[in-house]
């Protein structure tokens, strides 16, 4: 087991960003290729995921339609997605399309028609379905743009938020056609992004979903940063295989605070379960 995680320790070190971007990039056009795809459409946000998979796109040569929609969106944010907007078209402006569309007119119509049916006496509950139905109002828009250009949608999800937490939402952000950095860290995606030559203040910026008119962060959310995310991940994956905290011979204690992530990326994995889940089937 040791011998195996070293492996695997010493495959992924191999991996430099620029070769994660080149595969990347390969697979995409490989994918649209075969799909009979002629475009790319991607929702920036002005965070480092959709910055990174926006470049990405561009990089394949492809037609790519980046669309910035805001939703009383935190000033900072929408100036972030409008930063990348022109870094991406001062580079490759033969095929990147920026498309702009304000959605909070339609996103209040819509909020006003349906706040008359909401449990008003669980307000926490009807701030959040709120906040997940802006996302899905911004995969309605992208998908109507995608089909009418016979374009796919590609998502901007990393295995982290993906994969370990589940942090999007069902039909929203989670709505896409494929997924080109689900299976990277949020620290390889940074890396990316670096090595793009991406802002920096979209690098530095903390990670958010922009879903929240108060600029709330990723970490405000999830109490935890993106590094002690990966590191729990990483422990709960070693721990289920009883490489450490357990009774068998070699196996490693985990300190306090370890303990501790690792329980409460437990806790926030188990509440999301169901969206890394197939949709249940009552079978006969």
């Amino acid at each position: 087991m040791e011998q195996t995680k070293v492996n695997a320790q010493a495959e992924i070190k191999m991996i430099t960003p620029k070769q994660r971007i080149q595969h990347i990039t390969k697979w995409i056009k490989s994918y649209a290729r075969s799909a009979k795809i002629d475009t790319l459409v991607v929702g920036i946000s002005g965070g480092i995921d959709s910055s990174v998979v926006s470049a990405l796109c561009a990089e394949t040569g492809l037609k790519t339609i980046v669309v910035q929609m805001p939703i009383r969106q935190h000033r900072k944010l929408d100036n972030r997605s409008s930063m990348q907007a022109t870094w991406l078209l001062e580079r490759y402006q033969a095929t990147v399309t920026h498309m702009s569309m304000d959605l909070t007119p339609v996103y209040s119509a819509f909020e006003k028609k349906t706040a008359l049916f909401c449990d008003v006496e669980n307000a926490s509950q009807v701030e959040l379905a709120f906040a997940n139905s802006r996302a899905r109002l911004r995969m309605m828009a992208l998908y109507q743009i995608a089909q009418s250009h016979n374009g796919l949608v590609v998502g901007t999800g990393n295995k982290v938020e993906d994969f370990g937490v589940g942090f999007f939402t069902k039909y929203g952000d989670g709505g896409v056609d494929i997924s080109p950095i689900g299976n990277c860290l949020k620290s390889q995606v940074w890396d990316m992004g670096r090595a793009l030559g991406l802002e920096q203040e979209i690098i530095d910026a903390a990670p958010t979903d922009g879903l929240w008119p108060d600029g709330r962060n990723d970490e405000d959310q999830l109490g935890m940063t993106y590094p002690e995310l990966e590191r729990a991940m990483s422990l709960d994956f070693l721990k289920r295989a009883q490489a450490v905290d357990s009774d068998m011979p070699g196996s490693a204690k985990l300190s306090a605070k370890d303990r501790a992530n690792v329980k409460r990326y437990q806790e926030i994995r188990a509440r999301n379960m169901h969206k890394m889940l197939p949709i249940p089937v009552c079978r006969f």
